[in-house]
């Protein structure tokens, strides 16, 4: 019989549903039950694509004599982190501050007022390597609870006051300037890896963000060091087992400092950077390898990860079935010789040296993660296309990876700006079109009538969680890129109307800091803060750069002095810790920069006149600028406001705080206008 999680829309809770563990979904309910019962709360916390928390949840979770134990001493409470990344903020600090690592699942154990006080991660069903088994610790933990209660209120009481007198990094009363932003690439040149590319060691993630603002740095300064660096990152990358050779799309991480063997998950917001990376490296330097990794990560998004509504779905797991039934990470991506035989037949050599394939192999049990060693330039191309698409439909044989549907409106924001780019820089309306259609499902599903946004949706229904700073940072910025590319002035209103909220809502008004959860959202025990970035932009520094580019677009004063304001933690944290604040050093490189303002006017939206001036201001690197097209005066856009034709033809103004050069109405004109210092 289900339990109730049987009634949640996150797929990874629906994937507990019939499980024998009394599951609750995070709740007043279910601590009102830990209080009336007098028994500690077990949190879970886990997401969908995640191995080990599979692992887990076949191991124990499914165990009969395990989940009799937990319903009789322990109200069981299972989070998905990505519909609450507040309830897991607060809890994974809890959790690397007691033990000093994190990850998931997380396993914590928290008194009826919701104090955690014995934290963990996954842990086996029998001792192994110097864990507990995960019925020891039950057993100790309901012993402590019984036996020891004021002891253990004790101490979750004191780590709960641990954690209120915990800051982030006090922020800089300013924006950075020059001399920070040099002192981050310096940071950044000393952590760079020159053999292999990215950064640090093992294991490897992309450095989306840390990417964006080399490009931009770049773009702004000359400097060829930071180009050098985010050229030779996305191009190991690309040629890496981290990088899906066959249908696009990048993996989670690379386990291994050279990019072969990833961590097989793919996950939206990866790509979704990822995607717009590439492109604007290709607008930088042109490179054919950039221009096909963004269009075949644009097309995976498409094909792969796109619902029936026209939203994003999260992710595709790394386990798939191997063909007898087991779950094996990895097992839809990866070939030996012999599978290569039976798909190529005498193809199979080519294909074997093109992609590295060996007889030892690259990954597990003689198997090989698919990569580029060598140019492509030494194999015929006919050949290599056919070698391709023959193996992608052979792979679409095997048993697929399982996908979690819920759209989560953070994602599909990035999406939304990757897509929207990617498709006007590539003359692919299709792209342009999806990420529209993305956009509508946000307002339709996810924004009430009051502006507020949904954390996630599935299947065209909202999900109960209300949206956390990233989310109204992420859609905004996907509404304004939406805005720039479209020419359509709604997309800006949108994006107003959501910063209006990270104003009122999620923004400190003493010292402009952000927090985030809003203001009158679920109090924790802690309200989580944090402007570094993760897996994807810090919330914090996201709202900064929509903040900015709005206020680039309107003129808005008030919203470019929050943006300024919130930027002084990039001026502290930037020198520091550039690898783990690229968005914000991304944003500063824009507020250097202007960022500039470009009004394209013409005389009819389908003037091809007017649409070659919108696109060569579509592919300027300038750091962040924002782009205006419309007849003149169109009131869809205040940068339009008074911009008259010349001479009867399209004409062009690029600005900085709504003060102008001398307009032009050549396309070659406008690109040295915004490639000038």
């Amino acid at each position: 019989m289900p339990n109730r999680l049987a009634h949640e829309t996150s797929p990874y809770l629906l994937q507990h549903a019939d499980n024998p563990v009394d599951w609750w979904p995070w709740s007043g309910e279910a601590f009102d039950e830990a209080r009336r019962t007098g028994r500690p709360v077990l949190l879970s916390v886990g997401y969908s694509s995640c191995h080990w928390c599979h692992v887990m949840a076949h191991e124990s979770f499914e165990d009969r004599a395990t989940a009799d134990y937990l319903n009789e001493h322990f109200v069981s409470v299972k989070v998905d982190r990505e519909e609450r990344p507040d309830v897991d903020a607060v809890y994974m600090e809890a959790v690397q501050a007691a033990t000093g690592h994190g990850g998931w699942p997380m396993t914590v154990f928290l008194t009826p007022d919701a104090e955690p006080f014995y934290f963990g991660t996954y842990f086996p069903p029998a001792p192994r390597h110097g864990m507990p088994s995960f019925r020891q610790v039950l057993e100790g933990v309901q012993q402590a609870w019984t036996t020891r209660r004021d002891e253990v209120a004790d101490v979750a009481g004191k780590i709960v006051r641990d954690l209120a007198q915990r800051e982030i990094v006090r922020q800089a009363a300013e924006a950075p300037g020059e001399q920070e932003l040099a002192q981050a690439l310096l940071g950044l040149t000393r952590e760079y890896d020159p053999q292999r590319g990215g950064f640090g060691g093992a294991p490897k993630f992309p450095p989306s963000m840390v990417l964006e603002f080399l490009l931009r740095h770049h773009a702004r300064t000359g400097a060829e060091g930071a180009l050098q660096m985010a050229q030779d990152t996305c191009e190991r990358m690309a040629r890496g087992g981290i990088y899906d050779q066959l249908g696009g799309g990048f993996a989670r991480y690379s386990v291994d400092r050279d990019w072969v063997v990833p961590h097989f998950e793919k996950m939206l917001y990866d790509n979704a950077l990822l995607c717009r990376v590439y492109t604007h490296l290709w607008r930088a330097t042109g490179s054919d390898l950039a221009r096909r990794v963004a269009l075949d990560t644009a097309q995976f998004l498409l094909r792969e990860l796109r619902t029936a509504e026209g939203g994003f779905a999260s992710a595709l797991d790394a386990d798939s079935d191997d063909g007898s039934g087991r779950h094996v990470e990895g097992a839809y991506y990866v070939w030996r010789p012999d599978q290569l035989r039976e798909a190529l037949g005498d193809d199979a050599e080519l294909a074997a040296q093109y992609f590295g394939v060996t007889d030892e192999g690259t990954f597990e049990h003689g198997q090989s993660v698919l990569q580029l060693p060598q140019t492509e330039g030494v194999f015929e191309a006919e050949k290599i296309a056919s070698v391709k698409d023959r193996l992608l439909a052979a792979r679409a044989r095997r048993p697929a990876p399982g996908r979690d549907d819920k759209v989560v409106a953070a994602w599909n924001g990035l999406a939304i700006a990757a897509l929207a780019e990617t498709g006007a820089c590539f003359d692919r309306p299709d792209l342009t079109e999806a990420a529209v259609a993305a956009a509508d499902l946000l307002v339709r599903v996810h924004l009430d009538e009051h502006g507020r946004l949904a954390r996630t949706s599935k299947d065209g229904r909202v999900g109960p969680n209300a949206g956390v700073l990233e989310d109204y940072a992420d859609v905004a910025e996907g509404f304004l890129a939406l805005a720039s590319v479209t020419g359509e002035g709604v997309w800006l209103d949108f994006a107003g109307l959501l910063l209006d909220h990270v104003l009122a809502r999620f923004t400190d008004t003493e010292t402009g800091a952000l927090y985030d959860t809003a203001s009158d959202a679920e109090q924790l025990i802690r309200r989580p803060q944090d402007p570094t970035d993760n897996a994807a932009p810090s919330g914090w520094t996201a709202a900064a750069g929509a903040l900015l580019s709005y206020a680039a677009h309107t003129g808005s004063e008030p919203h470019r002095a929050a943006a300024e304001r919130a930027l002084g933690v990039v001026k502290t944290l930037g020198p520091r810790v550039p690898r783990f604040i690229g968005w914000g050093l991304a944003v500063a490189e824009a507020l250097l920069d202007g960022p500039r303002e470009v009004a394209v006017v013409g005389p009819a939206p389908d003037d091809e006149r007017t649409a070659a001036l919108h696109r060569t201001a579509l592919l300027s690197t300038a750091p962040g600028a924002v782009v205006a097209c419309g007849t003149p005066d169109s009131e869809e856009f205040p940068l339009l406001a008074d911009r008259t034709l010349v001479e009867g033809a399209p004409t062009a103004y690029v600005c900085r705080g709504f003060v102008c050069d001398l307009p032009v109405t050549d396309p070659d004109a406008l690109r040295t206008k915004l490639t000038a210092p």
